[in-house]
């Protein structure tokens, strides 16, 4: 079996965190490396290694962490605005393969980001 990602370790209690957010599809913690004051990152419990690896099946899965997303940045008070990336590949910055969703708010976003 290979070795489990960061992320399946942080999901199954092996590493300890604070959660920010739970359910049975996925959890949402802080980022360790905060880009805004309002980082995180919403995780699928089930393991999708990046947005290409993705199939049919996973679209309400999909639609599920960008739901997630907005609940929380709204619940933590971020009406004003928050942006919502998915990193794919490394040369997008990826550094973890286990799809996840940055949710950043908290300061003004930039365009083009990058």
């Amino acid at each position: 079996m290979a070795d489990k990602t960061i992320f399946q370790k942080i999901g199954d209690g092996d590493i300890p965190v604070k959660m920010e957010y739970q359910d049975e599809l996925c959890f949402c913690i802080r980022d360790i490396n905060p880009q805004a004051p309002l980082h995180l990152l919403v995780i699928p419990r089930r393991l999708i290694a990046r947005l290409d690896s993705a199939v049919e099946a996973d679209e309400a899965l999909l639609g599920h962490l960008l739901l997630v997303g907005r609940k929380v940045a709204l619940g933590l008070g971020f009406e004003d605005g928050f942006r919502i990336v998915i990193n794919n590949g490394p040369m997008a910055g990826e550094t973890v393969p286990h799809l996840h969703v940055h949710v950043l708010a908290g300061r003004q976003m930039g365009w083009p980001p990058g």
